[in-house]
């Protein structure tokens, strides 16, 4: 085994607490939908885009999208549905980014199925606005060289890796995941990074992502 490159800054890893808050705001129709993504918060944003994945851990493949589901099995728009089901997640850099996308594809339905507005939730069945708000706090472990990182990937919880892997990128706006980050800044493995950067975490449960990445980090040491 070669000798491993060791850090002169360690990565801290951290945890998240997390918290939902409703904004009472809500849709019963297409329009009202699509006029309130455009204003709310992108902690909403967030929270609608990542709920399943935060809720339901272990469960794969991707995780639906609340917009997606709602106007499929509430208003009835399965076309619809479908085309904000496959808005690829894992491309968009930023929650504005992603938000943009659900816009165009909701305003651009709508102009070719000028009917669809007119369809209105039943009562109890409105879409309401949820945001996400997160504690970030520091763990007690550091580590200085991938042995060490990869040691440490199987002691941590799975809601530090949400935090490094999901929620840093996107809703923090760092435009790549924290461990590609330090691998790349701090180690100068560009290769490995490259290729934690690739991997479609939507696709994985976490526990899953987790075995991932200690393998390849394995498999390079």
């Amino acid at each position: 085994m070669q000798e491993l490159i060791r850090a002169k800054e360690s990565f801290r890893f951290q945890t998240r607490l997390h918290l939902t808050e409703l904004t009472g705001l809500y849709a019963s129709n297409l329009n009202q939908l699509l006029s309130l993504i455009k204003k709310v918060s992108g902690s909403c944003i967030y929270h609608h885009t990542h709920r399943f994945l935060q809720q339901h851990q272990y469960l794969s493949p991707e995780p639906p999208n609340d917009f997606a589901y709602w106007v499929t099995e509430i208003l009835g728009e399965v076309e619809l549905g479908e085309k904000l089901a496959s808005i690829d997640t894992v491309q968009f850099l930023t929650i504005h980014g992603l938000r943009e996308a659900i816009i165009d594809v909701i305003e651009e339905y709508l102009k070719s199925n000028r009917l669809a507005k007119l369809k209105f939730a039943r009562e109890n069945e409105e879409f309401h606005f949820i945001k996400s708000i997160s504690f970030i706090l520091p763990t007690n472990y550091f580590a200085y060289d991938l042995k060490e990182f990869a040691d440490v990937l199987g002691k941590i919880t799975i809601d530090s890796i949400y935090f490094h892997i999901f929620e840093a990128r996107l809703r923090l706006e760092r435009h790549t995941n924290d461990f590609s980050n330090w691998i790349e800044t701090s180690l100068g493995n560009k290769e490995l990074a490259n290729r934690i950067a690739r991997l479609d975490p939507y696709t994985r449960t976490l526990e899953d992502l987790r075995n991932t990445l200690i393998e390849m980090i394995k498999k390079t040491i």
